[in-house]
């Protein structure tokens, strides 16, 4: 155990080559190996610069050689250097790399798409093989990863036991009959011997362990045959989904949502503060200001009636209706959000008839006890409710939408072994991407995005 202890409470890496963040940060004055790829070089009579990268942090690391060491360094080349850290006389950096040796690992010829200089967005999509290679790609990337952290780390420290949900299910939490349905074997037969799709939420399962767990949480990729071409909408996407057991309001729900944005945002914005310097100069000058507002103060809370008489007042012309029982439009989550709140705002209490059958209603039996978290610029980011608890309203809701009993007795048992007041909810993690960068289109924050008729790689 001591040895357990031990090995798990060190810094230094178990990995036999350093990476330049940290070689960076440990200010060595000892002869170094440094690993990366040529972001650019320049090739001048007496010297020559090298912008080398590994991908472990932002600003890189310039290397300086005789032009003779770079005669092979060519931009988008793997390289393997040999050196001495030094003071740097530039601006943009402390330390520099003096080059004793150079090993070309492979090698990059002109043809290479990632030349220096801006490149859009639109055609970084089109080469997603090679994106993680430059700025915007990378720094997405290490947000991306940073973000999963804080949340992993913000449910550990409340007590949740993250668990995982199927991807493959027999049911469709959302009814909205958006689901892939799959298939197998050579005659692509029904291959458990029934229906069988690709989950559009882990919701049901999470809660399923809730009920045993008390405070649960599931990350992982789900996935909706949506034919939608907006900057919203993926095909395949990630959702962290909680529950929590013992609630029986919306209030404290709303509370735990909060708290995991804002320290989730915080958490990134202490591990990348270079990345999101990135994005503020170059995507969206308003995005540190944003975030940090953000974190600052409690988010604005409403009910959706309270949020359509204030749509009713304002001057601004909506496309779509702002009557009672009209479901809220993006235009009318964005006005609310952005111009009248100015910060996150959350709605509650909306119409029982635009809401799914797990969605516990209200005394007034108009509304259901379920909310809304609206972003400034991105509109809605979460969505979440208490459940139904209850076995007789749950079977009168799931027999009223006429879906399968078979399907959902075993959601229907947990109602009556044991039921317990719960509720939950759930992030678009590729929206919070977009809240923490500025960037306008989800396709720019995943990886390898998936949407209609694209599904490349």
């Amino acid at each position: 155990m001591n040895c357990f202890k031990r090995l798990y409470s060190t810094k230094r890496s178990l990995l036999p080559n350093p990476t330049i963040k940290s070689l960076l940060a440990a200010k060595s004055t000892e002869p170094i190996t440094v690993h990366g790829w040529v972001r650019s070089v320049r090739k001048q009579k007496q010297i020559a610069f090298a912008d080398i990268n590994d991908g472990t942090t932002f600003k890189g690391l310039q290397a300086t050689l005789d032009p003779t060491l770079a005669e092979r360094l060519t931009t988008g080349a793997c390289v393997e250097l040999q050196g001495q850290l030094i003071s740097s006389p530039g601006k943009e950096q402390t330390q520099e790399l003096q080059v004793s040796s150079v090993r070309v690992l492979g090698e990059s010829d002109e043809s290479y798409p990632l030349q220096k200089k801006r490149h859009t967005l639109e055609f970084l999509r089109t080469i997603n093989h090679l994106r993680p290679r430059g700025n915007t790609g990378a720094s997405v990337l290490r947000i991306r990863s940073a973000a999963a952290e804080g949340f992993r780390h913000f449910f550990a420290s409340h007590e949740f036991t993250q668990v995982d949900t199927p991807i493959l299910t027999s049911s469709d939490c959302e009814g909205a009959g958006e689901v892939f349905q799959i298939a197998g074997g050579k005659e692509q037969a029904a291959f458990f011997g029934k229906p069988a799709y690709l989950t559009v939420s882990g919701q049901l399962h999470a809660e399923m362990m809730a009920t045993a767990l008390s405070r649960v949480y599931t990350f992982g990729p789900v996935f909706r045959a949506e034919a939608s071409l907006t900057s919203r909408h993926l095909a395949e996407f990630w959702m962290l989904e909680a529950e929590l057991a013992f609630i029986d309001k919306l209030a404290p729900l709303l509370d735990v949502t909060e708290a995991s944005i804002q320290e989730t945002t915080r958490h990134v914005m202490q591990k990348c503060a270079d990345e999101l310097q990135f994005f503020n100069r170059f995507v969206d000058k308003s995005l540190l200001e944003r975030l940090e507002r953000s974190i600052e103060k409690p988010f604005v809370r409403m009910t959706y009636t309270e949020a359509i008489d204030i749509l009713q007042r304002a001057k601004t012309r909506f496309e779509f209706p702002t009557t009672w029982g009209s479901s809220l439009q993006s235009e009318h989550e964005r006005y609310l959000a952005s111009d009248y709140c100015g910060r996150p705002v959350f709605v509650t209490d909306y119409p029982i008839e635009h809401k799914p059958f797990y969605m516990r209603a209200n005394e007034d039996g108009k509304t259901v006890a379920c909310f809304d978290l609206l972003l400034p610029k991105i509109g809605e980011l979460v969505g979440g409710s208490m459940r139904e608890e209850r076995y007789a309203p749950l079977e009168a809701k799931i027999r009223a939408a006429g879906m399968n009993m078979e399907d959902y007795q075993w959601y229907l048992d947990l109602r009556k072994y044991g039921t317990a007041p719960h509720g939950g909810y759930g992030i678009g993690f590729e929206r919070f991407l977009l809240w923490l960068t500025g960037l306008e289109n989800v396709r720019e924050v995943v990886p390898v995005p998936r949407w209609v008729n694209h599904c490349k790689y």
